[in-house]
Parts: C-alpha cells; structure tokens; sequence
C-alpha cells in the first residue's frame, strides 16, 4: 500500500479571503507579528496494489481532475 500527502494551495496573485479572515482573527485574539496567511487543503490518500510511479502519475490525474481547480491552485503530491 502507498500512502500520500496531497498539499492544494491558491496560486500567488489569487485573492484568498478565508485566509485574510484567519489573519484577522488571529489578531483579534492577540497573536501579533502574524504576516500574510493563505489557506489550503490536504489530502491523505491510500493507493493499493500499485508501484510508486504509477501512484505517482494517477494521483496527480486525481488533482488534475478533482481535487485541484488548476486554473487558481496548484498541487503538491508527496509520497511516503
């Protein structure tokens, strides 16, 4: 079995509200010094019966097809 860690972030230039609200929200709690925060998500995927490059190519078709919108986010894909 291959585990893997899928990372999907805003690209830069790409307006991220959500995160603009977790920096205010960690200011109004009194977390100072807190520069620019952007948001993100990951993904802890399961892959049987398939050999490290093709986990590789097939989790990077799911971003592709799923669960990166690449118009606005990119993707990282570590394998363990």
């Amino acid at each position: 079995m291959i585990k893997a860690r899928v990372t999907v972030t805003l690209k830069n230039g790409v307006l991220d509200p959500q995160g603009k609200a977790i920096e205010h929200a960690l200011d109004g709690l009194g977390f100072e010094g807190v520069g620019q925060v952007r948001q993100g998500k990951v993904f802890d995927i399961e892959i049987e019966g398939a050999d490290k490059a093709k986990a590789e190519a097939d989790l990077k078709a799911m971003c592709d097809k799923l669960l990166a919108n690449t118009v606005i986010e990119n993707y990282s894909v570590s394998i363990t």
